[in-house]
């Protein structure tokens, strides 16, 4: 097949880019050239800003498009109709933050998205607002034929965010870990590659409908994350479970300083990580260890020179942290 990338060399996009290259396809890839020009040389590029060059795409024909990096309506919008005579099939990456809200585990994709309270291309501060009226534009364009994915936490090497890195880099170092809240609470990640090589599946059997698309496969635990961290970097750390009251009372942050920890206190977020996948599965989703993941994750992060890490816990306000819920 023929396939057009929006994006395809950071992070999901390289991940996608290689996974469509190693199943035998054309791909031509449409970007900026800010990050990483000229990763895949058996691969076209175009180099163009898709705000302003679309036009670098006319009199062109591909079997599919993958959308990764589309954020802002307009631009989602031009880019879909341009491409309607000159594509069969689009493939368009959302995200479970389109919900309006997330008020108890499994919510499924006919649960109602959020709606944008003014005019704005703010992403930061209207991210799952407008990436729902992304997918609203790519359904128009292509009605019929195109698949809308709503990934949750992407995780695995070359992760700019650190939000799961930082718990196999921790646990990697061994000692004792502070673990947070509940450990049977449930958790969900999904490793980039999984979801590169059937966002790839997608396009190639023209899947068609809106998916949530996170894992693993069965309900995952905290504990369980964790101990699969120490599976696969080999460590012998050991998990000491803190109280999510002593957590919030002590101000620790949840999400960025804590990653995966969300208060099930909170009902905002409390059912973020554990929405249905059931018709991702049934559309062929699978999932490779997380004990892979981890291992893989450490081995990239040290082959990448062990950067200071943009999330988690520092390690002076861990042992802190251990000493007060140890003398509480």
């Amino acid at each position: 097949m023929r396939i057009l990338i929006f994006g395809g060399t950071n992070f999901l996009g390289r991940h996608t880019a290689a996974a469509a290259l190693e199943r035998g396809h054309e791909v031509t890839l449409f970007h900026r050239g800010q990050t990483n020009p000229g990763l895949f040389p058996e691969a076209e590029e175009i180099l163009g800003d898709r705000e302003h060059d679309l036009g670098l795409l006319a009199g062109r024909d591909w079997d599919a498009v993958i959308d990764v990096p589309g954020y802002v309506p307009r631009i989602v919008r031009a880019s879909a109709q341009a491409l309607a005579g000159q594509a069969r099939h689009y493939t368009f990456i959302s995200t479970i933050s389109v919900y309006e809200s997330m008020p108890a585990p499994g919510m499924d994709e006919d649960s109602p998205v959020g709606k944008l309270p003014e005019p704005s291309d703010d992403v930061q501060k209207y991210y799952g607002q407008l990436k729902a009226l992304c997918e609203d534009e790519v359904r128009a364009a292509f009605p019929g034929s195109a698949a809308v994915i709503r990934p949750g936490l992407i995780v695995g090497p070359f992760d700019p965010t650190d939000r799961f890195s930082y718990w196999p880099v921790r646990v990697a170092e061994g000692g004792e870990v502070l673990a947070p809240g509940d450990p049977e609470r449930q958790v969900q990640v999904i490793d980039a590659r999984d979801l590169a090589e059937w966002t790839v599946r997608c396009a190639e059997q023209g899947t068609t409908g809106t998916f949530n698309a996170t894992g693993p496969a069965t309900r995952t635990s905290m504990r369980e994350m964790l101990e699969a961290c120490r599976e696969g970097t080999g460590s012998d750390a050991t998990f000491t479970w803190v109280d999510e009251a002593f957590l919030v009372e002590q101000g620790v942050g949840p999400w960025m300083e804590l990653p995966l920890w969300l208060p099930e206190s909170s009902e905002a977020t409390r059912g973020m990580l554990a929405v249905s996948i059931e018709r991702a599965l049934a559309a062929g989703l699978t999932f490779r260890p997380l004990a892979e993941t981890a291992r893989d994750t450490v081995a990239w992060y040290r082959a990448n020179g062990s950067p200071e890490l943009k999330a988690g816990m520092a390690r002076e306000r861990e042992r802190e942290l251990l000493e007060k819920w140890r003398g509480r």
